[in-house]
């Protein structure tokens, strides 16, 4: 009876979940351009993907961008959602704004930025009457990218930390006023150790969301950017996928690597906050 009533589930789970890991899996071990009949070629995509410079540059850039990103993303978050939290005049308005660039189509957004960073007639430049090369200076591409990305992903953290402060017992936050904590006290040793499940939530999800991110980098910075300065991971796969020969093996490849490297990296967030989180915040 068990097996029967999660048998929908779990064919929901093996459908659009397992079947397509098998099928990259498989993809990874062939050569396809998704014209000519399929390859059985082995390792060699492997051996081919790793021992070039490639990939490794796509995860240097990859990583950058998450050190970039995740600092900021979450910092300005929670110092977002303690300001709404305090029901200042005008707060209900701020959370609406906040959310929005989080529910719109981030395709949408990126080619708004980049008519903004636009270097001739861009609002930008004309907002500071100069002429700069914003995304196609090798130096200024990548930090653009992150500022947009953390603009647009920033109202999806302050919702999260809003909801975990309001889940914080007004108990609590009595007893610390009643024994004399101040401002800075009560948010160090009270809110921010209560905060644990959110913030490992905020940041498993916000890790894993900045390594797979394409959609606004492509819009502001397609083909990697100048120089290869934005040639993220998610991008690389999406170039050698459908750009540059069709090579399904070799974009299987990478995307496999990616799956790796975002496991080993949400298993040690959870062995570095295993200790440090609280679920009872009686």
């Amino acid at each position: 009876m068990a097996w029967a009533l999660l048998a929908p589930s779990l064919a929901g789970v093996l459908a659009f979940l397992v079947l397509p890991i098998l099928v990259v899996v498989w993809l990874s071990l062939n050569q396809w351009d998704l014209l000519a009949p399929m390859t059985f070629v082995g390792l060699d995509n492997w051996v081919d993907v790793l021992s070039q410079g490639t990939l490794a540059h796509s995860m240097l850039v990859t990583l950058a961008f998450v050190a970039m990103v995740i600092p900021l993303q979450t910092g300005l978050g929670l110092g977002l959602a303690l300001l709404l939290s305090r029901g200042l005049p005008g707060s209900s308005f701020f959370r609406v704004v906040y959310v929005i660039p989080w529910i719109c189509a981030p395709l949408a957004l990126g080619v708004v930025w980049k008519w903004i960073f636009s270097p001739y007639g861009g609002a930008l430049n004309a907002l500071l009457g100069t002429d700069v090369e914003w995304l196609t200076n090798p130096a200024l591409a990548l930090p653009l990218v992150a500022a947009v990305s953390i603009w647009s992903q920033v109202g999806y953290t302050t919702l999260f930390f809003m909801a975990g402060l309001a889940g914080i017992p007004h108990q609590v936050l009595e007893a610390a006023a009643l024994d004399g904590a101040g401002a800075w006290a009560t948010f160090w040793r009270i809110k921010l150790p209560l905060l644990g499940p959110t913030t490992f939530f905020v940041l498993v999800t916000g890790v894993i969301a900045s390594f797979q991110a394409f959609d606004q980098i492509y819009a502001l910075t397609p083909n990697g950017g100048p120089q290869g300065s934005t040639d993220v991971i998610a991008t690389r796969i999406y170039l050698e996928a459908f750009q540059g020969g069709f090579q399904l093996g070799r974009a299987a490849v990478m995307s496999l690597v990616l799956f790796l490297v975002l496991v080993v990296v949400t298993v040690v967030q959870q062995r570095f906050f295993a200790r440090r989180v609280t679920y009872d915040l009686s």
